[in-house]
């Protein structure tokens, strides 16, 4: 691992999260909010000071100023280094409105991992900060890496090592010839959709701003909203419908919405078999909970349907917005929403959690291990969209999902001493985990806030926002003493 290569990929990035820092100010300037430009200036030039230290300090030659041939191990570190430099840019703002570091770092991170938990206990905060906290979610949603590649010309070639870094999931879907290009189409979709769902807020009554700030979480499968009740505060059944079409959107793959726009065939969502099963899951657990909000809680037939969709939908693209207060519901519909909890989105979409990719591959090497035991000399190979998938791929995908619930169940249990509540302790786990943000207990639930939690509750969940949004692995392999062999 070579710090010179570190420490420009990393200066790089660092200036241009200064440069995107300064950008909730044009929002001050608008709304004559002058007292807010000191916050994000501050961020936004201690950004720019730390990457132009980082080359002072650090001697740099032009190979490593290329960056052409980073190994796999510093874009790794590339990666995390960026995540967590951002998260503490980002938390610079918040600390100019009183709150604790520890609490502005929640906040922060929350929103670059696009969970949406929030301590927000009130919303009488300049238009500039509820802008901030939006607009952080929507750079997470894609990936501040893809960005950077797909804007920076040093990344034309290093790109795909860190492409891959901050996006490790089970396969690595390359589908344009050069990794730069691939990061472009990404964020084109990715920006156009925004806008699209933007002005569909605002045909339907939403004011700008918040069509703006809803826009930008709902694409990322953020959840932020400048309401302090979600979208239950417009209290519009036309909007609830327009952000569950764009949650089911941000919840599939981008790279397979890239393709359908490419080659003009609609026929291609069908044929990917993860969106198959993305979507007839969705229809499935959503029908289940109208049923128990049609018979249990006396819903009317279209409010029932409404309220289940939105709810699953937002829980399994971890966007966490809510259209009701689900953690009032009954008992029974709150079950089906904490298994929803671990269903996940697509991979290459917004959304966290394990990805629908892997829950595919689990279930089809369950199925084949249980064919062996009656057939011991079978050979089976399993196939996602017609393609052999290599066994280390399988053998990856397993130990995610151990380290995953592994993680899920040791942090629940230390949740669950430190605030001597069970149900805080399973739900905020898995939500911080799957980056979903509120969980099925009402006092952080999607009308409540993590404000009331303790100093360590609130650390362990930004470690494991981090750890969702990154994925476990990486941040395992930090801990690998091969992986630290340090040369200039």
């Amino acid at each position: 691992m070579r710090l010179s290569y570190i420490s420009s990929a990393l200066s790089l990035i660092l200036k241009d999260i200064g440069i995107v820092t300064f950008i909730p100010i044009l929002v001050a300037f608008f709304y004559h909010e002058h007292h807010s430009i000191l916050p994000f200036t501050t961020a936004g030039f201690l950004a720019l000071f730390i990457g132009m230290l980082l080359k002072k300090v650090i001697k740099t030659t032009s190979a490593s100023e290329s960056l052409n041939d980073i190994k796999r191990s510093e874009a790794l570190m590339v990666v995390t280094l960026s995540w967590l430099s951002f998260g503490f840019i980002a938390a610079i703002p918040y600390l100019f409105y009183e709150f604790s570091f520890v609490d502005s770092l929640f906040e922060a991170v929350s929103g670059i991992t696009t969970t949406g938990a929030t301590i927000f206990q009130n919303y009488a905060y300049p238009h500039s900060l509820i802008f901030w906290r939006s607009f952080t979610q929507w750079l997470g949603g894609m990936g501040i890496i893809v960005l950077f590649v797909a804007i920076l010309p040093q990344f034309a070639v290093a790109g795909r090592q860190m492409f891959f870094a901050e996006t490790p999931g089970p396969t690595e879907d390359k589908f344009t010839p050069r990794i730069r290009n691939t990061a472009s189409a990404l964020w084109i979709v990715y920006a156009g959709l925004t806008i699209a769902c933007a002005g569909c807020l605002m045909i339907a009554g939403m004011h700008p701003f918040d069509s703006i700030c809803n826009a930008l979480s709902t694409l990322s499968a953020g959840g932020f909203s400048p309401n302090a009740l979600s979208i239950f505060g417009y209290h519009s059944n036309l909007i609830n419908w327009i952000v569950i079409f764009f949650m089911f959107i941000a919840g599939s793959s981008f790279v397979l919405q890239s393709r359908v726009i490419t080659k003009r065939k609609l026929s291609l969502f069908w044929k990917s078999e993860e969106f198959r099963v993305y979507t007839s899951s969705i229809i499935i657990l959503s029908l289940i909970v109208a049923f128990v909000l049609f018979f249990r809680q006396h819903f009317s037939f279209f409010h029932s349907i409404t309220a289940s969709l939105y709810q699953v939908l937002s829980l399994a693209t971890s966007t966490g917005s809510a259209s009701e207060d689900f953690s009032l519901w009954t008992y029974d519909a709150k079950v089906i929403l904490f298994i929803t909890m671990f269903m996940s989105s697509c991979s290459g979409s917004a959304g966290g959690g394990l990805k629908m990719t892997r829950w595919i591959l689990i279930f089809k090497y369950m199925k084949n291990e249980l064919y062996k035991i009656l057939h011991p000399k079978a050979v089976l190979s399993i196939k996602i969209d017609n393609k052999v998938v290599a066994p280390d791929v399988i053998r990856q995908t397993i130990f995610f999902a151990l380290c995953f619930f592994g993680l899920w169940v040791l942090t629940a249990v230390i949740l669950t001493v430190t605030e001597q509540d069970s149900l805080i302790g399973l739900s905020s786990s898995i939500s911080s985990i799957g980056d979903i943000g509120p969980t099925l207990e009402p006092a952080i639930g999607p009308m409540g806030s993590y404000a009331t939690l303790k100093n360590l509750s609130k650390i362990i969940l930004i470690f494991n926002m981090l750890v969702g949004r990154l994925e476990i692995i990486p941040f395992l392999v930090l801990f690998h003493k091969d992986f630290w062999t340090v040369k200039r």
